[in-house]
């Protein structure tokens, strides 16, 4: 078969990707806090673009796309079709929430981020306790050595010897300074393993001092010192056999040990305050739930009518400030456009989830984004940016948007429960149970199944290790 070459005209409709496309979609999902800082750094470069305060009317040009009005559902057919374009933007999003197709759904799932870090950082507060020893120079960099080399709990990463060659330094001097930060607050921080941590805070509490002649607090000493497996595994008659003491006094001296805190910097962040700026308000009224934008502070932009004035005079000017005002209209629509997607997504969040908002965490029902997406008419993707980094205040606290949504579990029934109703009811069952007769996971599977929840001991495991809670064996305690 011979080959040839040819010339074919085809005809079809793609959708380009354009600057001002790439910058709706960066503004549909931008937190309320970005969204202020990029509105601000617009108006530096762009100065057609002014704020609306109401004492001035504006008539747009007849060349220049509306900059007032807000896009509604009856749009002509110049605007731009922002549900194909969302559609089509197909750019990946971190821990999207479930979308009812992925096996990987609960994975995704976000949690709750709505605390804010401590002012002072751990290496600001030993810094600052330091300053009242009487350090040489070289302490001074082997303790900022050491500083540095403190992980996110308190304890040293790097061996001394390495701390020693990296400072010059002799070991001796190394672990001269180290003492000195294992003497700071917090109790047990400069720790190398938990075992040193622990006795720095029982040092701490008195337990090396010779007027102390308190027996529990040797008692728990000597346990964390030599016997630190044996504790983890809660044998408590073991201890008291190889110890020479009564279960009870065991016992008192785990209740002491349980105290500590095998995280001594756990209260200290990165230095810098960060706070969580709601971009949506749910407020009660009587029975109902009202959705309401965050607009507080919010600038409402513009174009002014003094550069458009230019546009009559020709010249260079006017390609100039027609560009400006395309730019400036297109940054008005698509601000227009986040607000009342995120309303319509938020709105509709409240009505799938009202009794999560009413009754708790134990009323959660499954969501996915094919639910809302169906709801509102668009397309899940564009549920998914909306809610992207996004926060709501209800009556009930702050939460992300993303955790209104929530994979599910099949009751027998046919049923569907949400899998953090699941956790709920886990964690209350674990809240309440006998400390000496904890339950296992087998066991939380076969009490859920009473309740019509099938699930497998796995996924009971799993979720507790999701909520933190140890195993039954580590959770158990001995009679008094």
């Amino acid at each position: 078969m011979a080959l040839d070459v040819k010339l074919t005209q085809k005809l079809q409709q793609k959708l380009v990707m354009t600057p001002q496309l790439r910058q709706a979609i960066k503004i549909l999902q931008l937190p309320r806090g970005e969204l202020d800082a990029l509105i601000h750094a617009e108006m530096d470069e762009n100065p057609v673009l002014v704020v609306d305060n109401g004492e001035e009317v504006d008539t747009p040009p007849e060349d220049a796309p509306p900059a007032e009005q807000e896009p509604t559902a009856g749009s002509s057919t110049e605007d731009i079709d922002w549900r194909a374009y969302l559609e089509s933007y197909n750019e990946d999003i971190p821990a999207l929430p479930p979308t009812g197709d992925d096996d990987e759904d609960e994975g995704r799932h976000n949690l709750i981020e709505n605390q804010p870090n401590r002012a002072t950082s751990l290496a600001e507060h030993l810094s600052w306790q330091l300053r009242f020893s009487d350090l040489s120079a070289e302490e001074e960099r082997i303790a900022s050595l050491i500083i540095g080399n403190l992980d996110v709990d308190g304890y040293l990463q790097d061996a001394v010897e390495e701390i020693a060659a990296t400072a010059g330094a002799s070991v001796e001097a190394v672990e001269r300074v180290l003492k000195l930060i294992q003497e700071c607050d917090p109790p047990g921080v400069g720790a190398r393993d938990l075992r040193e941590c622990l006795l720095l805070q029982l040092r701490d509490q008195g337990f090396a001092d010779p007027h102390n002649q308190d027996p529990i607090l040797s008692l728990a000493a000597k346990i964390v010192q030599d016997h630190l497996p044996a504790l983890e595994g809660r044998r408590f008659e073991r201890l008291a056999k190889d110890l020479g003491v009564s279960v009870e006094d065991v016992t008192r001296a785990v209740k002491l040990i349980a105290a500590l805190d095998p995280k001594p910097a756990r209260n200290f962040g990165e230095g810098d305050i960060r706070y969580v700026t709601p971009d949506v308000y749910v407020d009660k009224v009587g029975d109902e739930y009202v959705v309401t934008l965050n607009d507080e502070g919010l600038p409402r932009l513009r174009v002014s009518a003094s550069y458009r004035q230019l546009l009559a005079q020709g010249g260079e000017a006017k390609e100039y400030v027609q560009e400006k005002i395309r730019a400036a209209a297109w940054l008005i629509k698509s601000i227009h456009q986040r607000q009342r997607t995120l309303l319509l997504v938020a709105q509709s969040l409240v009505k799938f989830q009202k009794d999560f908002l009413t009754y708790g965490v134990s009323h959660m029902r499954p969501l996915v984004l094919r639910d809302v997406a169906d709801d509102i008419g668009i397309h899940e993707s564009t549920v998914s940016r909306a809610i992207a980094n996004k926060y709501i205040a209800t009556p009930r606290g702050i939460y992300a948007l993303k955790q209104f949504f929530t994979t599910g579990l099949k009751g027998r029934h046919g049923q569907e429960v949400a899998a953090e109703s699941v956790k709920e009811r886990i964690r209350a069952m674990i809240a309440t149970e006998d400390p000496t007769q904890p339950l296992s996971d087998e066991e939380i599977a076969r009490a859920l199944s009473s309740d019509n929840i099938v699930i497998a001991r796995r996924t009971v495991a799993k979720y507790r290790e999701s909520m933190n809670i140890p195993p039954s064996a580590k959770r158990k305690q001995s009679p008094h």
